[in-house]
């Protein structure tokens, strides 16, 4: 106060009015707040510590660990847990203390250094519920690799079989994780899990989370759905006095199929035996434990793979891949991959295309019988693409030009109602019909369109690796481009590059 009187004395009379007239002008213009009105507090002081200065807290920048730094006491002053505990309070610290560590520091008096004084708590993952399969769901069983690296299929089998009343599989229900805590108490939320609708399929039934077939059959998992189905089995030969062999399901034969006869599944196909001059057709798969010998005559077509101990003088498409020990004189179509198994994998002559690659031990022969491998989509199916497009910018040309003559007839027809013209109702009627025909049109350009885009994206990455002899003659074909073999060589792999084939050694460690 003898500051402030001071300081007023040195002001004259004068100056102190102007002064007063200030300040009263001010307190004009400025509201000054109630005390309901005050927003925030003055922060208070932060009560004093025993610690002694030096000593500091440090928190992690995710603020999962906190470190304290403790400064030897002042003398005549004890340190007590409780006053670490305070301290770490009043900087936030208040959840995951290490209390082992703080009573340490205490009891042992450790001073100059960082200690963990506090943990957050991390998240704990939860799972989502599942069914447990109690069978196998794989589709099929190893095929047994023979002394001279060949490979045996007739261990194969696509048939899991089970009985009326067997337990199937069981649901385990969505187990939520628990949230996750920063030493500051900032809690972090876990992920929400979720739980599966019950399983649907044919031939199970269903007691609380536990599944059971209700009839004898094959058991198989499809698009997460368990499916037991009948099997149509046949334990002798097949020939033309049968001719003929249709079934919704599976079919097995564990004789021969001779010439003449066709079978058609709508699941899958085995044959034990052996199979000639047969036309197989299958909505699964086909394997063929003995191979087939076709003749120039046979066909074997499935949606999935098929799988046989050597394939001649057959024509084969499949939807997924084609394995065999030998392929000779064949023309095989598969949409993934042709691949000759076994360390004598062999392909002799015929033509081979897979979209996703072909993979073989030896190809060709030294009498240069014409062989042609090829992976990747066809040479045409770029032409193709650009004439869709070229249609497609045709159709909706088309159709625009359309609307805006039908939108003149409509305006037209808004303004005359019930007097327009017979001639315009007769256009519209027609236009009509032929914008639903264009639409058509468009719709089956585009997915046209959209088929070869996929294929075209399919047969990215494809490639042929031969593990072993390439003889003179064969014909490599990857994509449009194609190249022949000048000369007897070994361990290849060829790829697509920029618009030609580069071939490249197969390394063996």
């Amino acid at each position: 106060m003898e500051e402030v009187s001071h300081v007023v004395k040195d002001f004259s009379s004068e100056q102190l009015e102007k002064l007063k007239l200030a300040m009263a002008k001010l307190q004009e213009t400025v509201e000054v707040p109630g005390p309901e009105e005050v927003v925030e507090e003055l922060p208070q002081e932060e009560e004093e510590s025993i610690l002694t200065r030096g000593t500091y807290l440090r928190v992690t920048e995710d603020e999962m660990e906190a470190w304290l730094y403790l400064m030897p006491p002042e003398p005549d002053i004890t340190y007590e847990k409780s006053d670490l505990i305070d301290y770490l309070a009043r900087h936030g610290v208040v959840e995951g203390l290490h209390q082992s560590n703080l009573s340490a520091m205490i009891k042992k008096r450790v001073y100059n250094r960082e200690i963990l004084v506090a943990r957050g708590r991390e998240i704990q993952d939860g799972a989502d519920g599942y069914f447990e399969y109690l069978f196998t769901p794989e589709e099929y069983g190893v095929p047994k690799i023979r002394e001279d690296g060949s490979v045996d299929y007739t261990n194969m089998s696509a048939l899991q079989n089970v009985k009326a009343g067997q337990k199937v599989a069981v649901y385990h229900q969505a187990i939520q994780s628990i949230d996750g805590c920063t030493v500051l108490g900032t809690v972090m939320k876990g992920q929400l899990y979720r739980d599966l609708p019950p399983m649907r399929g044919k031939g199970i039934r269903r007691e609380d989370e536990v599944y059971y077939a209700q009839n004898d059959g094959k058991i198989e998992v499809k698009d997460g759905k368990i499916d037991i189905q009948n099997v149509h089995e046949i334990s002798g030969d097949v020939d033309l006095i049968i001719g003929k062999v249709e079934f919704f399901g599976d079919i097995i034969i564990y004789g021969n199929v001779e010439e003449g006869v066709t079978i058609r599944a709508g699941r899958n196909i085995e044959i034990h035996g052996s199979t000639s001059l047969a036309n197989l057709y299958a909505g699964g798969d086909i394997i063929l434990s003995r191979g087939i010998q076709g003749g120039n005559k046979s066909k074997v077509s499935a949606r999935g793979s098929v799988f046989a101990e050597f394939i001649e003088h057959t024509t084969v498409e499949a939807g997924g891949s084609v394995q065999a020990n030998i392929f000779m004189n064949s023309n095989i179509y598969a949409k993934e991959k042709v691949i000759a198994t076994g360390k004598k994998g062999m392909i002799i002559g015929g033509y081979i295309d897979a979209i996703k690659g072909v993979e073989a031990a030896n190809v060709g022969n030294d009498v240069e019988l014409r062989t042609v491998i090829h992976c990747g989509y066809e040479p045409q199916t770029h032409e193709r693409l650009l004439q869709i497009k070229r249609k497609e910018t045709d159709i909706k040309t088309k159709i625009a030009e359309l609307v805006d003559s039908m939108t003149g007839a409509l305006r037209e027809k808004r303004l005359r109602g019930s007097s327009t013209s017979e001639e315009t109702e007769k256009k519209l009627a027609e236009w009509n019909k032929l914008k639903d025909q264009y639409f058509v049109e468009l719709d089956d350009v585009d997915k046209d369109r959209a088929s070869l885009e996929d294929l075209i994206e399919q047969s990215k990455g494809a490639e042929i690796k031969i593990d072993g002899n390439i003889y003179r003659g064969v014909v490599i074909c990857i994509n449009a481009e194609q190249m022949m073999i000048e000369r007897n060589t070994m361990f290849m792999k060829y790829n697509a590059n920029r618009g030609a084939i580069e071939g490249s050694v197969i390394v063996h460690n």
